[in-house]
């Protein structure tokens, strides 16, 4: 057991976060997400925390994990289907965690979010059961200068 830290992000995801790089994603998917199919596809590793909702699983995430500064966006929620202008409720909820932070959310595609999950350093499968509860996650620095 560690000290101030969510006990929520277990050893496998804390070593995961640990051995992203700089510009590294990780995918924050809800349970409708094919998590299982895109991570073998991808070869990326995966892991399942099923009894979490996506916000709460962000929020741990990001108490350890800094972001980029260094591009435009640094987190990128999926559009909805047949309507890009759509904010859904968890995409709601991400902007306004990420905002508190200093961060904006760009929205991706669908399939264009499926592509970048596909080249992320780990997938994170939450038990969400709500629609467009997916987030990516770009990985900043943390630096002496």
């Amino acid at each position: 057991m560690l000290k101030n830290l969510p006990p929520l992000l277990t050893p496998e995801l804390l070593f995961a976060l640990a051995s992203m790089g700089h510009g590294d994603d990780v995918a924050l998917v809800d349970a409708n997400f094919p998590a299982a199919r895109v991570a073998a596809q991808a070869g990326v590793e995966l892991i399942r925390l099923p009894g979490l909702d996506t916000d709460t699983v962000l929020q741990a995430v990001l108490s350890v994990l800094p972001l980029d500064t260094f591009e435009a966006h640094c987190a990128f929620s999926m559009q909805v289907v047949g309507d890009a202008q759509a904010v859904p409720p968890p995409v709601a909820r991400f902007r306004a965690l990420l905002q508190g932070e200093g961060h904006q959310v760009a929205s991706l595609e669908r399939f264009a979010f499926y592509a970048q999950a596909q080249s992320a350093r780990v997938i994170v499968q939450t038990g969400d059961r709500r629609k467009y509860a997916n987030i990516l996650l770009r990985k900043g620095v943390i630096s002496t200068d």
